[in-house]
C-alpha cells in the first residue's frame, strides 16, 4: 500500500532478555534500580523494579527509554546537545514533555533502525548507564547470534 509503511520493533522476548541482563548486573553491582524497555513508539514493553528502588525511579527510567526511543540518541547525549544553545538549554527541558537530558536511557536500534529504548534510574546517573550498557550487551548478543 503507497500509504503505510512498516518500523521494525522490538519483540517482546528480546526486550525481556534486556531486562533480565540488566538486572543481573545491578544484582552484581549491587544496587537497586527500575528498567523500562520501550517499543519504536516510545510505548513499554518490558519492565522490572527491584526491590528497594526508589519509587520516582520508575517514571524517570520510562522517561529516558522514551527520550532515547523518540531521539535515537544516548539521554547523556543531550546535555552536550543544548549547553552552548541558550533558546534549547532553557526551553528543551521544561518545553518537551517526559525529556531527559541525563545518562541512563539509551536507544535499541538493528541495522540503523531504532527498535525501541532501555532506561534505567535508581542510582547516580553513571550507575544507570552502566546497568543499561549491560542491557545494550544483551541486543548486542542477539544480533550477532
Amino acid at each position: 500500500m503507497a500509504n503505510t509503511y512498516n518500523r521494525p520493533s522490538i519483540t517482546l522476548e528480546l526486550a525481556q532478555e534486556i531486562v533480565n541482563r540488566a538486572v543481573a548486573q545491578a544484582v552484581e553491582d549491587g544496587g537497586a534500580f527500575v528498567v523500562s524497555v520501550v517499543d519504536e513508539s516510545g510505548v513499554q514493553k518490558a519492565f522490572a523494579r527491584m526491590d528497594g528502588a526508589p519509587l520516582l525511579s520508575v517514571q524517570v527510567a520510562q522517561d529516558k527509554a522514551y527520550t532515547a526511543a523518540g531521539f535515537a540518541m544516548p539521554t547523556d547525549g543531550w546535555f552536550d546537545f543544548i549547553k552552548g544553545d541558550e533558546p534549547l538549554r532553557v526551553g528543551a527541558p521544561t518545553g518537551i514533555d517526559r525529556l531527559v537530558v541525563f545518562g541512563g536511557g539509551y536507544p535499541l536500534t538493528i541495522d540503523g533502525a531504532v527498535i525501541g529504548g532501555i532506561g534505567v534510574s535508581g542510582g547516580h546517573y553513571s550507575q544507570d548507564m552502566a546497568v543499561a550498557q549491560a542491557g545494550l550487551r544483551a541486543l548486542e548478543a542477539a544480533t550477532t547470534a
